[in-house]
């Protein structure tokens, strides 16, 4: 095609918004930010940027991440697009919503400070801007589904975690409570959680037992089933 064909079409500005949720005391946690700009200044918005000419949408994602929590690598899913004609009050923006699962302590707080951005309760979130509602909705859907499919979850934990813990992240990201013996029982079935000799004497008087998350027996198990 030449690029004459491309010139009779309008040309839209490209974004990525991150849904980045956390795990802290039993409840799932969402970064937002005051925005910075206008319009809309100063409402409560997702974490986003615009695709720069050279990046990939994946790359963009990650960097926005990367630039606002100074974390690399982290678990990252695309939830879906989102162009309503009048979805942004300052121009016409199309954008590509992704949800983030990352731990809570190893956000670079400074940098978070210089955004704005604090985290905030999923259960209890305030208005926020645009159609960011919608996409935090739909992330969580997501999140749900894939949680229940695959162990993503554990990015959001410490390396070392009691099953309480690991009971409270999955109660908190599908919003309901879950019988302990019966999530133990199926957390015993899977081969790569793993327990240790250690054991967590801060919140248990008793010790409570560590487990770890084996991403590699988990690879194997891929590789079993396929």
């Amino acid at each position: 095609m030449s690029p004459s064909y491309y010139s009779l079409y309008p040309k839209f500005h490209v974004a990525v918004d991150c849904i980045i949720f956390g795990f802290r005391q039993g409840s799932l946690q969402l970064l937002l930010q005051k925005r910075p700009f206008e319009p809309r200044q100063g409402e409560w918005s997702l974490m986003g940027g615009f695709v720069k000419n050279d990046e990939d949408l994946d790359a963009a994602a990650h960097r926005v991440l990367n630039e606002l929590t100074g974390i690399h690598n982290v678990y990252m899913e695309q939830v879906g697009a989102f162009g309503s004609v009048h979805r942004d009050s300052g121009n016409r923006v199309i954008s590509v919503a992704y949800y983030a699962l990352l731990n809570m302590d190893k956000v670079d707080n400074a940098l978070s400070h210089v955004h704005s951005a604090y985290w905030e309760n999923v259960s209890t979130l305030p208005k926020l801007l645009f159609d960011h509602r919608e996409m935090v909705e739909m992330a969580l859907h997501k999140l749900r589904g894939r949680i229940q499919r695959q162990p993503v979850g554990f990015q959001m934990l410490p390396s070392l975690f009691t099953l309480t813990q690991l009971q409270q992240l999955y109660e908190a990201i599908l919003g309901e409570p879950l019988d302990k013996r019966n999530f133990r029982k199926r957390v015993y079935e899977m081969p790569f959680i793993e327990k240790t000799p250690e054991v967590d004497k801060q919140t248990s008087k008793r010790g409570a037992a560590l487990f770890r998350f084996n991403d590699l027996e988990y690879r194997k198990e891929l590789i079993f089933k396929l």
